[in-house]
């Protein structure tokens, strides 16, 4: 099968298209026949080795995937041959097939495409788990998207607006503000051009109950000031390459509270939300409620420039892997 190797931790230019044996699953293991992976901003940190986990090379880079359920190993009940599904790997992704664990699928309804599969299990997941267990996000709430236009940015924009939020879609540009709009954005802010925390407090009456920031850096203190009282500012990654510092006194002063949600972690830390909240999302998703903004489609081949691309923050939404071409 081919695969995109990772032989020595560095950018994506080092990375090779290679014909690797298929893999056959053991006892407890599903072998999907891959159709679709999206790109995500953690592929470049772990093919760099700068992840929270380091992965031992060489392997093949990539998390999100949909595809055929192609064999199953022993003990294995959930799952058979012909299903079609979408779910994560922690690694092997960008391949023409991977090895996963049956508790990382979920099942892809007939009538929703390979690439929208893909683009739906780390960003949605992330983005439904901030919105109802860390930002507890009510319908009528001020919510506030940091990064508006990125994978996990766009995922909160429209999760937020389908429950009932109003959503304030922050990002660089107006061509960026314009998909937030599109996905359900009832205002948008250009933090490049407007000043982001009084831009807030104009739109929100004084404050936003929920800030979900995906991005880090230098507009998180502008909008943890633009919260109202015992607003909730929910730290999802730091895309902006910068972990802000912050004054402690602004929680004291604002009674904020600031969480964060580690998507690998959170299943076994609270499983019971875990389950809730996927349901609620695998609703939407089968009542066609979703549609996640895929701006580019690559081939396999091309999957390093892919991960260049989204690297270089030179994409919106989600991009994907399609392996069927």
């Amino acid at each position: 099968m081919r695969a995109l190797r990772c032989n020595e931790y560095g950018p994506p230019e080092n990375l090779s298209l290679e014909d690797i044996p298929v893999p056959t699953p053991g006892a407890g293991e599903v072998l999907i026949d891959v159709k679709a992976a999206a790109v995500n901003w953690a592929d470049n940190l772990v093919i760099n080795n700068r992840y929270q986990r380091s992965v031992e090379v060489p392997f093949t880079p990539g998390n999100d995937f949909a595809g055929i359920v192609s064999a199953v190993g022993e003990g294995v009940n959930d799952w058979s041959p012909g299903d079609r599904v979408r779910g994560g790997a922690s690694v092997g992704a960008f391949a023409e097939y991977v090895c996963v664990n049956p508790k990382a699928l979920r099942k892809l309804p007939d009538n929703v495409a390979w690439s929208i599969g893909a683009a739906i299990s780390i960003a949605y997941e992330t983005a439904i788990h901030s919105l109802m267990s860390a930002a507890e996000v009510q319908p009528g709430d001020d919510v506030v998207v940091l990064g508006a236009s990125g994978g996990v940015g766009t995922a909160c924009v429209e999760l937020a607006a389908l429950l009932g939020a109003r959503v304030i879609a922050c990002a660089s540009s107006r061509a960026k503000l314009d998909i937030a709009r599109e996905l359900g954005a009832a205002e948008t802010i250009d933090y490049d051009s407007e000043d982001l925390k009084n831009r807030i407090k104009e739109l929100t009456d004084g404050g936003a109950d929920a800030v979900l920031d995906p991005v880090g850096g230098a507009y998180a203190e502008q909008a943890l000031r633009a919260t109202n009282y015992r607003g909730r500012y929910v730290v999802l990654g730091f895309a902006s390459g910068d972990i802000p510092r912050v004054p402690l006194n602004l929680f004291l002063l604002k009674g904020v509270v600031m969480t964060g949600l580690d998507i690998m972690q959170f299943p076994g830390q609270a499983p019971d939300e875990w389950k809730r909240n996927n349901a609620r999302l695998e609703s939407l998703l089968a009542d066609g409620k979703l549609r996640p903004h895929v701006s580019a489609r690559y081939p396999l081949e091309r999957a390093a420039e892919a991960i260049r691309a989204v690297a270089d923050r030179r994409t919106t939404g989600k991009v994907v892997i399609d392996v069927t071409i």
